[in-house]
């Protein structure tokens, strides 16, 4: 009994552990039966073709809403897409107070503006550098560098111990847009003493230092001055400090900037509120487009991830009204590919070369960065902060376990390897995983949130695969066929090797399937129903090799 009202401090991922993307995680403190939670993090990660119709993936988070009497806030660390975008669709079901960066903030709301029915988000605002309470956690917000305006570490201090959750980090010694990590505040930390690191593992297999910011800007500058005609840069619409460095290099060779893309016109609409735009020439309209000389323009726009209703893949596609590319123009992906979207952005690029334009790519020269840590600065982090225990996340397996060994390696006497799922006990004694919660994935389709049941994805996928067959059986006052049945096939092939109709042979099985069950028997019309579906299915797979989805319909 002692023990189970003795405090404790855990920490259990819900999502991006694992998996890189929809990062969401939850710190405990207090005795098994009265712990009160904190979130870190809302994210969302995008659908693949295996969900057909999703527009987003979001974290399951029944877990918590069954504790949302002990739930305390969340807190943002930043308004990347995987750390926030989950915010509006799941704050119904978590009704707890908000606390974001100023620029975080704007962008919820410029988002809750543009989606109808978005809920009112409470949200109070914090900045990095300052310290401020929820429930029992005392947090305080720490200036890092990273690819968006405003991104913090947080160091979660309770009775039993200070939590460093570094968020996405890097160090950068230029940024485009400061602070720079703040490494004094983190060696502060580690002096008084730091109970846990929850780090970012995302490029823990890659040696060295990320380049900085500003050499991305002066690698692109180099490609704009030396371009015979326009210049088409893709990158991510959050990248405020890419966006910058871009109009910067335009601006010192001599260029005007249009923006596409109404994702990028938000960020920077909420970016020049707040400051970031300062200094940079006004951007060109597109009724402006077309009586600019080429060699005097530079288009930044989305879909650098090969989206097919995002700017980039209009362009290619030329699908613009006023906008159009010509062979000579250059496209730069300053930009990564995020796995899973290779496919689309080759196909995207090869409609570009198709049409004359020169791509370049950071394999090409210095146009883009990651805003992540790479080893030598996970090394510098570990030599500051001097963790008792390290909690490598945001990652996949490969990212996590490499990270595990370089944490070790740097003298952690603990390495905790967790998944999303896993609740972790902190503090007291040895970091031990405790406890397994519900977690995995639920989505967005439409305006509908649910599982992949509930909103009709498995359904939706083997109709992609085998498309769909309805038959109707009417029956008589005597259970005979009252007529053919009715067929209507949808993503069915035509016809078989021999070029037979399969409709007319699912046809022909129907009605043998009817025929072939006695008649007192056919007073059951479920049983007619399974016996003519099954009979349709089959049918098919005899003639093309594949099963689609029946739905049979018997009326009398």
């Amino acid at each position: 009994m002692a023990k189970s009202r003795e405090a404790e401090l855990v920490f259990a991922p819900l999502g991006g552990v694992g998996e890189i993307g929809m990062n969401f995680a939850l710190y405990g403190f207090g005795p098994v039966d009265k712990r009160e939670w904190l979130i870190v993090d809302v994210g969302v990660t995008f659908p693949d073709a295996t969900l057909p119709g999703v527009d987003l993936v979001l974290p399951d988070t029944r877990f918590i809403e069954g504790e949302l009497h002990n739930l305390r806030g969340i807190v943002i660390t930043h308004a990347h897409e995987d750390h926030y975008g989950a915010l509006l669709d799941l704050w119904p079901r978590l009704k707890a107070p908000v606390w974001m960066t100023p620029f975080s903030a704007g962008l919820l709301e410029a988002k809750r503006q543009s989606e109808s029915g978005a809920p009112k988000v409470p949200v109070t605002i914090y900045r990095a550098g300052e310290t401020f309470t929820v429930g029992p956690f005392t947090v305080e917000a720490i200036p890092v560098s990273h690819s968006i305006p405003e991104p913090v570490s947080l160091a979660i201090t309770t009775p039993l111990g200070t939590v460093i959750h570094t968020g996405d980090w890097k160090i950068d010694p230029a940024p485009e847009i400061g602070p720079k990590t703040d490494e004094a505040r983190f060696r502060a930390l580690g002096d008084k003493g730091v109970l846990a690191l929850i780090c970012d593992s995302t490029n823990a297999l890659r040696e060295g230092d990320s380049p900085s910011e500003q050499a991305v800007g002066e690698g692109i500058r180099g490609v704009i001055e030396q371009a015979p005609g326009r210049v088409a840069v893709t990158t991510f619409s959050s990248n405020v400090g890419r966006i910058r460095s871009i109009a910067e290099a335009a601006r010192d060779t001599g260029r005007q900037v249009l923006l596409l893309g109404r994702s990028l016109k938000r960020v920077v609409d909420v970016a020049s509120e707040l400051g970031y735009m300062d200094g940079l020439p006004e951007f060109v309209s597109e009724e402006d487009y077309g009586y600019i000389p080429r060699e005097n323009l530079v288009v930044i726009c989305t879909g650098s991830q090969g989206e097919s209703r995002a700017a980039l893949a209009k362009l290619a596609r030329d699908e613009m009204k006023t906008v159009a590319l010509s062979p000579g123009d250059i496209v730069i992906f300053s930009s990564r590919t995020i796995p899973g979207n290779e496919k689309a952005i080759l196909e995207i690029k090869n409609q570009l070369i198709d049409q004359g334009m020169k791509i370049i790519e950071d394999s090409d020269a210095l146009v883009h960065v990651s805003g992540h840590p790479r080893r030598s600065e996970l090394r510098r982090m570990y030599e500051w902060t001097r963790p008792r225990i390290a909690v490598p996340v945001h990652g996949e397996a490969a990212h996590l376990v490499a990270h595990g060994s370089l944490a070790s390696a740097c003298g952690v006497p603990e390495v905790a390897q967790v998944r999303d799922g896993d609740m972790l006990r902190l503090a007291p004694g040895a970091a031990e995983i405790i406890d397994q919660v519900p977690f995995g994935r639920v989505y967005k389709d439409g305006k509908l949130i649910g599982d992949d049941e509930t909103v009709g994805i498995r359904d939706r996928r083997k109709l992609s695969f085998a498309g769909h067959v309805a038959v109707n059986v009417v029956l008589d006052d005597k259970y005979e066929l009252s007529g053919d049945p009715d067929i209507v096939a949808i993503g069915v092939a035509r016809t078989d090797q021999r070029g037979e109709d399969i409709e007319d042979l699912m046809l022909d099985a129907a009605i043998g399937a009817v025929d072939s069950i006695p008649r007192q028997r056919r007073k059951d019309l479920d049983l007619v129903q399974e016996a003519v579906r099954r009979a349709v299915r089959s049918a098919a797979n005899e003639a093309w090799g594949k099963k689609p989805l029946v739905t049979v319909f018997v009326t009398r």
